[in-house]
């Protein structure tokens, strides 16, 4: 028996019919969550760990954008100075370019010991958990051009952190890490909450396209996003887009370190458009 021709629309509406029945969430059992301010405290004791089995010879290896592993050291003590500036009310941090602002202190570590180096940038960073400890994880922080609740500037600090580790991995020839299991569902969140903001900045973010993300594996959940402006009277329906892909993975391109085409994700819908989010995630890197 030869089956006939399926009927019109019925793929898109097994697809509303699925999302109807199953709101965007997590679909992985949940870690038990963690504050943002140990989100970031384990991510110091990471970078620490990694920094003990690194031998004086590595720390001049190179790292990232012309710096060895102690400049790249030093521009992390910058940051956590900055973030200690910007924590104290002071304005003058917060529109500085993160690479520019600490460019000085990661100068600076090359002229350094390096137990000199790695006691500032502990130093520095047990200052930053030492003020958060008891903060208001709502209030607004303004630092390096970015306007964060203190909560999810703490998640970005605990993101940069593991990032860099990794840069010190590979300059040092050992393995990828992955992120601590209750702070990477944090990082996945926080990058789709803040991806409307990558994708304006390599495209303006004028036309509007509905974005459906799943995210696969640990830290992973479902997400709808909408993108691009959105201006009242217009007419027509707003282009979709599923992307999916795995959800370590997709840090990594929120990070920077890996091309989109690293992802092999897979698309649907509207897929002209999953060329300009998935280069809107990796806008959002700090560097």
């Amino acid at each position: 028996m030869t089956a006939g021709e399926l009927p019109s629309g019925l793929r898109d509406r097994v697809l509303a019919a699925a999302r109807a029945a199953r709101p965007p969430g997590r679909s992985l059992a949940v870690v038990a969550e963690i504050t943002p301010v140990e989100a970031l405290r384990r991510a110091v004791e990471a970078l620490d760990s990694l920094l003990d089995v690194v031998s004086p010879q590595q720390w001049r290896l190179p790292a990232l954008r012309g710096l060895d592993v102690a400049g790249l050291v030093g521009h992390l003590t910058g940051v956590e100075v900055d973030v200690a500036r910007a924590l104290s009310g002071d304005p003058a941090v917060a529109c500085v370019g993160h690479v520019d602002s600490t460019q000085g202190a990661a100068v600076a570590a090359a002229g350094q010991a390096i137990e000199e180096t790695r006691r500032g940038w502990r130093a520095a960073a047990d200052t930053t958990l030492h003020m958060v400890a008891a903060d208001d994880m709502a209030r607004i922080v303004a630092v390096h051009g970015m306007r964060l609740p203190l909560g999810a500037l703490l998640v970005v600090r605990a993101f940069e952190l593991w990032t860099h580790e990794n840069d010190v991995r590979a300059a040092v020839g050992l393995p990828p890490s992955a992120p601590d299991a209750a702070t990477l569902p944090m990082m996945t969140d926080l990058a789709m909450r803040m991806l409307p903001h990558g994708v304006a900045r390599v495209d303006g973010g004028h036309e509007p396209v509905d974005l459906h993300v799943v995210l696969t594996g640990a830290g992973g959940g479902t997400w709808d996003v909408a993108l691009g402006e959105r201006p009242g009277g217009t007419s027509g329906e707003v282009p979709e887009v599923t992307i999916v892909t795995d959800a370590l993975a997709f840090c990594r391109l929120v990070a920077n370190r890996v091309r989109p085409a690293d992802l092999h994700p897979y698309v649907s819908g509207a897929v002209a458009y999953a060329p300009r989010v998935l280069a809107g995630a990796a806008a959002l890197a700090l560097d």
